[in-house]
């Protein structure tokens, strides 16, 4: 599968995807948002697939968020062309918050914008420390897309949340870690060995759980107290049926460390 705005490549069952629009600091175009959802649809169907990783090309930019250039230049067509881009994008995001594999934002520049989402929805956030952080949106007159009006006040909590997006705060790498937005700041030049390194440790994990995890953190957000527990029985029960947590009880009880499928 051929991209012109993404790159993808598997590093044993590790997926990396790279935003690869360095030109124009990795910003989301209509192309962009197509090649996603064909990603994230490729992604869902790969059942070797582990881990997932974003990072963005160069050491400027992770994603800068949509790309305000080529909406201009729609003209009269603006509605409908941002309508499509918004819809492939959305689909894209929800396919990839539901697949099993954690999924891991590489950080390597500025976030911003739907960027700033990207950042947001994985299970992971590691940064360079040259990242930074911001809104944008109400720069230009919009309000948020792309999830992080879900995901980002149940990291950041609402009053950081409102203060991000209504002043349009850029927050340093640090303050991004002193707010819980990141799990880690790393050196520019070691940062995807670095993701990678934790990306093979989650290679080695019970992927299963992990996907059951994800659903159950997605659900939590929304979910009374006895939906959530009804779902974690569930899940549990589903997981006793598992190949890895035959593996993992067996290892346990030889004093082993276990060797998990992801099945």
């Amino acid at each position: 599968m051929n991209f012109k705005t993404l790159k993808y490549k598997k590093i044993d069952n590790i997926g990396l995807i790279t935003f690869n629009r360095p030109e124009h600091f990795n910003t989301l175009n209509k192309q962009m948002s197509l090649e996603l959802l064909k990603l994230a649809i490729k992604c869902e169907e790969d059942n070797t697939l582990r881990c997932l990783v974003f990072t963005g090309e160069g050491d400027q930019s992770f994603c800068a968020g949509g790309d305000l250039y080529s909406f201009k230049n729609s003209g009269h067509n603006l509605i409908n062309e941002v309508r499509e881009f918004i819809v492939s994008l959305h689909g894209a995001i929800s396919k990839f918050c539901r697949i099993k594999a954690p999924i891991i934002a590489s950080i390597n520049g500025v976030a911003a914008g739907a960027g700033l989402s990207f950042a947001s929805f994985p299970s992971f956030a590691i940064a360079s420390e040259n990242a930074t952080f911001v809104s944008s949106y109400t720069n230009v007159g919009l309000t948020p897309d792309a999830s992080s009006s879900y995901f980002l006040p149940k990291i950041i909590g609402h009053r950081r949340y409102m203060e991000l997006v209504l002043t349009n705060k850029t927050l340093s790498v640090d303050e991004a870690l002193t707010w819980g937005l990141i799990n880690k700041i790393v050196k520019p030049n070691k940062l995807l060995e670095e993701t990678i390194k934790i990306a093979q440790s989650l290679c080695k994990g019970p992927t299963l759980a992990y996907g059951k995890i994800k659903e159950l953190s997605l659900n939590s957000f929304h979910s009374s107290l006895e939906s959530q527990l009804e779902m974690e029985a569930r899940f549990f029960t589903e997981s006793l049926k598992s190949k890895d947590f035959e593996i993992g009880v067996d290892s346990f009880t030889k004093k082993e460390k276990p060797d998990f499928k992801g099945h």
